[in-house]
């Protein structure tokens, strides 16, 4: 498939000169404008490039840890599945944890457990030692 990376750079343009900053927590599930990538590298998707994206780690108002999202699980100890909202799942892709200003970020969909979120930690944690 063929990535139109010109649509994507003129968004991003627009995403920089111009979006509010918003706030945001750990642990929430945000829609993030993720882009078009290169490789394996999860895209958003649709017009906005979106992807929900879990906040693991806030440093500042302005930046965080995310980590990306897919509906897809595969049994790998790269991806974990999450609970969010009390009864929706989606599987994080912990191998795939970004830096992210919260300029990227659109709107709020929920938060993932606090188990889940725990477990996250303790598996980043791991791939770092």
């Amino acid at each position: 498939m063929k990535k139109d990376y010109d649509k994507w750079n003129n968004k991003k343009i627009g995403l920089n000169d111009h979006n509010p900053r918003l706030f945001f927590q750990e642990r929430e599930v945000w829609f993030t404008s993720l882009g078009a990538n290169i490789g394996s590298e999860q895209d958003g998707k649709g017009s906005e490039f979106l992807r929900p994206v879990i906040v693991i780690k806030k440093f500042n108002n302005e930046i965080f840890w995310g980590i990306p999202t897919t509906k897809h699980y595969k049994p790998s100890p790269y991806y974990l599945r999450c609970e969010y909202n009390k009864g929706k799942y989606t599987n994080a892709i912990l191998s795939q944890l970004r830096l992210i200003d919260c300029k990227r970020i659109k709107y709020p969909i929920g938060h993932i457990s606090e188990s889940d979120f725990l477990e996250m930690r303790n598996r980043i944690k791991l791939f770092l030692t």
